[in-house]
């Protein structure tokens, strides 16, 4: 049915409402100041959006207290917060084409993909913690026949929640998800890049059932709302995905104020280990190709280091330069696209930066490098592929977030992981080997918080995603994350003898 809906038409339709959900109400801002919204399929805008100010975040954060104070949400028995969260999820699906199409609007995926993978994730997520609520049991200590030690989970109270603009959805139920499930409130400031779906979230968790004020949405910049949340006294943890640099300004808040939790879920610079004895490179080549450019690059764990071994890497550079043109950056509203649009023009910009960095120290693009679609008005930037690259050079170094991928040589098992972990990164990687020994021994010595063999991406809920090193703390997903959004107590009682 969505093959045949008019997206164009419901583009032009839509009416946007950019104010902050506070309280359980749409409200304006205390100083009444919006922003525009550009929409990155063609440079124009679609709305105004409330530029949430830090006396905006207090306001967020109170009503947030009160709600968890008052105990409406944190202690509503497991059963009933499962079947609100429940409903939730189940909202979200009713309205899969209207959030699909504010994600494709707001930030330039493809709607097929809006459709396809980021709504039914985030409801896949929403509901999954929902039906965790009541499975997870507490602990008794083993401490002896004289006492009786009650390890138990309580919510932390107050949680900043402050999500990028690549997945705005997904990244929201990854952390709205636990967060809610065990009690606690939330504020959360969305990109200023990519707000809608944020909102009309928060909207629908009302409606489901959640508490007013158990579910918060402030949007506004970094800078400004981001801030002042994340320096926030009464605010007991950030849960935080985005860059590294800003990821830093996390902790360093978190000192400056509360000593709040901090979880950060931060940059990535992959690195997809292709060996000569595996049986299929036409295989891989399309599948790094497909993870690179999913999403126009925009994603923290997209394999933008591909290495290969020195015998099979002109024909696996000969393969990515064929499948790249498979990716030409298209019309996000339809259907039939596999590429859409860079989030702003300054993304756009700093992509075509490090395409040009990578030319100029010595890389030699063979593919693609040049803006696209530039009669739209958008912000389109054809599908690149770099060889000739080594680790030194800025564009295998720095994260570029966009759709440039780095082919590098290596000459043996040895000079493969010594250059795969030469990063500041270690979120994911991927090792290609048809020898079960070797797939084993390397994936152990890369320094990294997802392996893949022989394939790249595959996921589910039940698995934590996070990283290494400079690709944070954070870990979101599987019943890991409820670490981080709740506190241990434990209860001591002396049993004395009768």
């Amino acid at each position: 049915m969505s093959s045949r809906i008019d997206w164009r038409e419901r583009a032009a339709a839509l009416k946007i409402d950019g104010r902050p959900v506070v309280g359980g109400q749409r409200m304006a801002t205390q100083s009444g100041e919006q922003f525009d919204c550009i929409s990155p399929l063609d440079g124009k805008s679609i709305g105004k959006v409330s530029r949430g100010l830090a006396a905006d975040i207090d306001a967020a954060v109170a009503s947030a207290r009160r709600a968890f104070e008052s105990g409406r949400w944190a202690a509503q028995a497991p059963a009933a917060r499962k079947k609100v969260l429940q409903r939730f999820s189940e909202l979200i699906l009713a309205h899969k084409e209207e959030l699909a199409l504010l994600e494709t609007v707001d930030m330039g995926k493809p709607i097929q993909y809006a459709l396809a993978v980021d709504v039914p994730s985030a409801a896949r997520c929403i509901a999954w913690y929902a039906e965790a609520i009541d499975k997870v049991y507490d602990e008794i200590a083993p401490t002896g026949q004289n006492a009786l030690a009650l390890i138990q989970r309580e919510a932390m109270g107050v949680i900043g929640v402050i999500v990028p603009w690549n997945y705005p959805m997904i990244m929201a139920a990854w952390k709205l998800g636990p967060a809610l499930a065990t009690g606690n409130s939330v504020v959360l400031k969305p990109s200023e890049k990519s707000p809608l779906t944020a909102l009309r979230l928060a909207e629908l968790a009302l409606e489901a059932g959640l508490p007013e004020g158990v579910f918060n949405v402030v949007p506004g910049f970094g800078h400004e709302a981001g801030e002042a949340l994340a320096l926030h006294m009464d605010v007991d943890a950030i849960g935080f995905t985005g860059s590294t640099r800003v990821g830093r300004k996390m902790l360093e808040y978190a000192g400056r104020s509360n000593l709040k939790r901090v979880y950060n879920e931060l940059g990535g610079k992959s690195a997809f280990l292709v060996f000569p004895d595996f049986d299929d490179i036409k295989r891989a080549a399309q599948t790094v190709a497909g993870a690179m450019f999913f999403n126009q690059g925009e994603s923290c764990n997209a394999p933008s280091r591909v290495l290969v071994h020195d015998s099979i890497a002109d024909e696996f550079v000969a393969l990515l330069a064929a499948e790249a043109p498979q990716y030409l950056p298209g019309d996000p509203l339809d259907p039939s696209t596999v590429m859409g649009a860079l989030v702003d023009e300054g993304q756009m910009r700093t992509v075509l930066s490090y395409i040009e960095a990578g030319s100029s120290e010595g890389a030699r693009a063979v593919a693609g490098g040049r803006q696209a679609r530039t009669e739209t008005g958008g912000y389109y930037v054809e599908p690149t592929v770099f060889d000739g690259v080594n680790n030194q050079m800025k564009i295998a170094r720095e994260e570029i977030f966009g759709p440039v991928l780095s082919v590098l040589r290596f000459k043996d098992e040895a000079d493969a992981v010594a250059q795969a972990n030469d990063s500041p990164y270690g979120l994911q990687a991927s090792v290609w080997s048809s020898h079960i020994d070797r797939a084993h021994r390397v994936a152990r010595a890369l320094r990294a918080g997802t392996v893949h063999v022989n394939q790249y991406d595959e996921d589910d809920i039940t698995v934590p995603f996070g990283g290494f090193k400079q690709s944070g703390n954070g870990r979101d997903k599987s019943l890991h994350a409820f670490d981080k959004y709740t506190e241990l107590k434990t209860t001591w009682l002396r049993i004395n003898n009768a």
